[in-house]
């Protein structure tokens, strides 16, 4: 019995101190990317636990917001700006693949030219707002945004993707209760998000409004943002009374949860706990036939942050995050 639980204590401590020190290591970082010039600033996030959802006496209150549920999250990397076209066009272009990195890490064994590529849009995707520095890339698929991710994860030897809804309503709420992480005002808002009220209908570059309180950059407004997760309505009612990170595997194209609201929706679809569900009428004007697995022609609102996870999944279960493999 004595060794038993000499042994169950050192395991304990063992798994108590390494999960500490993995948190107590998480850091900010910027993302090179061999090749180009371009960045990727990464914002340290603890792990933590929130209430996941709003309550019914919320302002503008959906039922798909409910029960409130405890949930748990690991720590983890998110990047602190919205992808911008002009990081995006180098996944698009692959015209940096075969530069290697002095630098690449070893969480991604993977050769980047296994990864598939986007095709070349055939049309302007940002409906004339501009795809320059600085602009959050819009238009971009569900498939299209976990690709990207893919591609990032070979190119860089570390594991990106989409954030699970969980993660994202986590970091966006940054310790916070309230509507939005700056209270229940929405007055307010027009400091820290681009929507209906002041963006002028187009989105705007990143960065320009304020931070929330974990320096993560509109995470309300200017582009909606994919999260990893399939969206369905009841999600929450099948959850336990507190849930380790949550997710929900897409099984299907349609829908995928969306969060944030964009620079045309009005305050209520920017709160914290606002969801979304992807629509195939997003894809209406594509003339192709099928519809590319690219682009979208009437969602230039929509596009994506990425995450990065310190302990990264085993390769047989990559699929889970970025797809499956396609021609």
């Amino acid at each position: 019995m004595k060794i038993t639980h000499y042994l169950f204590l050192s395991l304990f401590l063992f798994k108590t101190t390494s999960a500490f020190t993995q948190e107590k290591e998480l850091k900010n970082y910027t993302q090179d990317i061999a090749g180009s010039d371009l960045v990727i600033d990464m914002v340290a996030i603890p792990k933590g636990t929130f209430v996941m959802g709003s309550p019914e006496n919320e302002n503008h209150h959906y039922k798909d917001e409910a029960p409130q549920h405890e949930v748990a999250i690991d720590a983890f990397f998110m990047s602190k700006y919205e992808i911008t076209w002009d990081l995006y066009n180098l996944f698009v272009n692959r015209a940096i693949d075969a530069i290697k990195s002095p630098t690449k890490g070893s969480d991604v064994e993977m050769d980047v030219d296994a990864v598939s590529g986007a095709t070349t849009p055939y049309v302007d995707m940002s409906l004339g707002m501009g795809s320059s520095e600085d602009l959050p890339v819009g238009n971009v698929t569900h498939h299209a945004a976990s690709k990207f991710c893919e591609w990032l994860s070979a190119k860089t030897g570390y594991f990106y993707r989409l954030p699970t809804e969980g993660e994202w309503e986590y970091a966006a709420r940054a310790a916070t209760t309230t509507t939005f992480h700056f209270g229940d005002d929405s007055k307010l808002l027009k400091d820290y998000a681009w929507y209906y009220e002041n963006s002028e209908n187009t989105y705007h570059k990143v960065g320009q409004k304020k931070p929330n309180p974990w320096g993560l950059y509109d995470m309300y407004g200017n582009v909606a943002e994919w999260t990893l997760d399939q969206y369905l309505l009841e999600a929450y009612s099948t959850r336990a009374e507190l849930t380790d990170n949550p997710i929900e595997f897409p099984i299907k194209e349609y829908p995928r949860s969306i969060r944030g609201g964009s620079y045309d929706d009005d305050a209520e679809y920017l709160r914290s706990a606002a969801r979304l569900g992807s629509n195939a009428n997003w894809k209406m004007r594509d003339p192709q036939f099928p519809k590319s697995k690219w682009w979208h022609t009437d969602a230039p609102f929509v596009g994506f942050r990425i995450v990065r996870v310190p302990n990264p999944p085993k390769a047989t279960d990559y699929k889970n995050y970025w797809g499956p493999k396609t021609p």
